[in-house]
């Protein structure tokens, strides 16, 4: 199903003749980090980062400009506390990101306030977002359940695209080519056209056979701000974006020995790739109307509407029988997720030393699945077209004060009550305190209950012979609590942070195989997911930003992290695929101000990645640790023109993202790998106006 949106290809075509110059943006080697940071999503009010309780995270465009990575989630990957996790480094890899060692599914993502997680999925995939709109990143850690609701255990990822700039205009338009017949083309422009209304549109092309066999993938995306700016009395935006993204899916790579396999003459499988016919697609747009403004000066408002409709496609065919169906057959299935969403917030100034948030919200979740069996030579049959549409909904209120005990101390407690259509409702808290002893000095502590609903995939997967979803599911629950201390020396050339972590789910919700449900085979039940295990989490992220000094910068962080699961009547032990350890180092190099050089390495401990039996506390399989290096090499080479050179994974070092599961043309089920990807280069030029 196409929905091409026609006001932002309108925008494509915009008469830029009349363009004003502005000055160019040169690389800034003073920029520091500070404790008056202005922080946004911790509180959902303008907040000094040294008066939130929580850890966070922030990224604006010139670390964006710098970083040696091309996608989103590299650029956060390895961060203090930040792990990403991919089905490989193929062209079209899923991408998600885990906070603190919780599972994806406790990260919430939003873009200007509306989330990018899938509803049937849970977990939002970060492969599609392009760069070149976004103004800012708010990663903050631990709980946002109180403020954001479901899905924010581990953490909320707030990405802030760019707004135009009054008296000035912004061009940017690039053009790369690079390893696997990589191309990349892009643009961005943003102008106020009168006094008060402006735009901001962004718009890029993506291309990749990838580095396996049906690793390729295409991908278009567009984006579009508007606004009205009448400066702090009043403000009304409108964001829109769609992203249309389709790639192969091979799996993992089969074991070693592995021949080539043909069934009726289509190549199922290779060395290289376990599958070469799957395919996937995403066909995904959000758009979101802001109105925000000062009704007082001891009152600000914030309202939002939001609407997102996302359309996931896949294309499956199995190489041998498996239950009902022959070799070849398979099926085609679309997911498609609507999300209605209503939220609006009160900042109250009740007294100089105190602030109250009073907020309310709603979201409507609307669910459909349909899918069409393939027979043995990978056609349609009709008749066997099964569809399923589901809905529910959420309604929540909350309310959080703020209140300065002294002109050191900082107390936040905030109460969230959320209704759910299915699970009826729920009750969260949260407390924080912030210590400024010294001007540089910031002690936070933070303890927050939070909560994640089941996905719709599993309340209402289909009875399809094999799996079935589970209507009467509950919560998982827990508590998060986490103690920061950020230190800046120096000037603020030197800036320090450590963190201590812990955090605790019950009633997690686990797939496994369920007696209750046999399948059609003897011995073999239905996988569906039930509230059984629990999990829980401890460790330490230290972090540091050295310099500007000497036309240079060092960035460190470190993450010790002990995570444990445990299923139900089984010992507990070390969670699958999740590192011990994880560091990331980067250095930058301005030189002249005309160039700009960027190191960085990062390491990965080994991880366990499957336990032969559910009372095994060692694992069967370990994914080995492993070290990358990336460097991106940037020089200006006229007034408004720039060359670009990139390589990623520079040793060619070979690691594994995760493990999965292989089987071969007689039905024999074997482990094996998802590689990562190899050295990679990519060069490119762009214009800046």
């Amino acid at each position: 199903m196409k929905r091409y949106p026609y006001f932002l290809v309108f925008f494509l075509f915009l008469n830029l003749s009349g363009i004003m110059r502005a000055d160019d943006p040169l690389p800034n080697p003073n920029q520091v980090t500070t404790l008056e940071e202005i922080v946004v999503t911790a509180t959902k009010t303008k907040e000094k980062r040294k008066n939130i309780p929580s850890n966070v995270i922030i990224k604006d465009e010139q670390d964006i400009q710098e970083s040696t990575t091309q996608g989103f989630g590299e650029l956060l990957a390895n961060e203090p506390g930040l792990d990403l996790r991919t089905y490989g480094d193929y062209g079209g890899a899923a991408e998600a990101l885990r906070i603190r060692g919780m599972s994806d599914h406790g990260t919430q993502v939003l873009v200007n306030g509306v989330s990018l997680n899938s509803p049937s999925l849970g977990q939002a995939d970060l492969g599609g977002i392009p760069l070149n709109n976004i103004e800012r990143i708010e990663v903050v850690k631990g709980s946002g359940s109180l403020l954001y609701g479901s899905g924010a255990m581990g953490g909320t990822v707030h990405i802030i695209t760019k707004d135009p700039k009054k008296n000035q205009t912004d061009l940017n338009v690039a053009a790369g080519y690079g390893s696997n017949q990589s191309s990349q083309l892009s643009l961005a422009q943003g102008m106020f056209t009168s006094e008060h209304f402006g735009y901001y549109l962004t718009a890029n092309r993506k291309e990749t056979v990838g580095f396996r066999a049906n690793g390729d993938l295409t991908q278009t995306d567009l984006s579009l701000k508007l606004l009205w700016d009448q400066g702090e009395p009043f403000k009304i935006g409108f964001y829109g974006d769609y992203l249309n993204r389709a790639s192969g899916v091979p799996g993992p790579k089969p074991p070693a020995g592995t021949p080539d396999f043909y069934l009726a003459g289509t190549h199922f499988y290779s060395p290289e790739s376990a599958s070469l016919v799957n395919r996937g697609q995403d066909e995904n747009s959000h758009t979101l109307l802001n109105i925000q403004g000062r009704a007082a000066a001891w009152i600000s408002y914030h309202l939002q509407i939001g609407y997102s409709d996302t359309e996931n496609y896949f294309y499956n065919r199995n190489v041998v029988a498996l239950g009902l169906k022959s070799a070849g057959e398979g099926e085609k299935t679309w997911v498609r997720n609507q999300v209605n969403e209503y939220e609006g917030h009160v900042d109250l100034k009740l007294l100089p030393q105190a602030d109250l948030l009073l907020g309310a919200e709603y979201k409507g979740f609307g669910y459909e699945r349909e899918v069409i069996d393939l027979d043995a030579q990978g056609a349609d049959n009709p008749n066997s077209r099964t569809t399923s549409n589901e809905h529910v909904f959420t309604k929540a209120v909350l309310a959080e004060a703020q209140y300065r005990l002294s002109e050191s101390i900082k107390a936040l407690a905030g109460i969230r009550h959320e209704d759910h259509s299915k699970f009826g409702g729920i009750d969260l808290y949260s407390f924080g305190l912030t210590l400024n002893p010294w001007k540089n000095t910031a002690l936070k502590f933070n303890r927050a209950k939070h909560f994640r609903a089941p996905t719709l995939n599993d309340l209402y997967w289909p009875d399809d012979g094999w799996t079935r979803g589970n209507p009467e599911l509950s919560p998982e629950t827990g508590w998060h609590t986490d103690l920061t201390l950020e230190q800046s020396f120096l000037t603020d050339k030197l800036f320090l942070t450590a963190s201590y972590f812990y955090w605790d789910v019950k009633d997690k919700i686990s797939w496994a195989e369920n007696p209750d449900y046999p399948t059609s085979i003897p011995g073999i039940n239905k996988w569906t997911p039930s509230n059984v295990d629990s999990a829980e989490g401890a460790g330490w992220e230290l972090g540091a930003k050295i310099g500007p000094f000497y036309h240079m910068q060092f960035d460190l962080s470190y993450s010790r992290m002990d995570i444990q699961e445990q299923k139900k009547d089984c010992p507990q032990r070390q969670a699958v695929e999740t590192a011990e350890h994880l560091f990331k180092g980067s250095l930058i190099y301005w030189y002249k101000q005309d160039a700009t050089i960027s190191v960085t390495g990062r390491y990965v401990g080994d991880r366990p990645a499957n336990y032969q039996t559910d009372q095994d506390i060692v694992p069967q399989y370990v994914l080995d640790s492993y070290w990358t290096l990336d460097l991106k090499w940037d020089q200006r080479i006229a007034k408004h023109w720039s060359l670009f050179a990139q390589a990623n994974n520079l040793f060619n070092k070979e690691y594994t993202t995760r493990l999965g599961n292989f089987v071969d043309s007689n039905g024999i089920y074997s482990k094996a790998d998802y590689p990562g990807a190899g050295r990679s280069l990519f060069f490119g030029i762009s214009y800046e106006y």
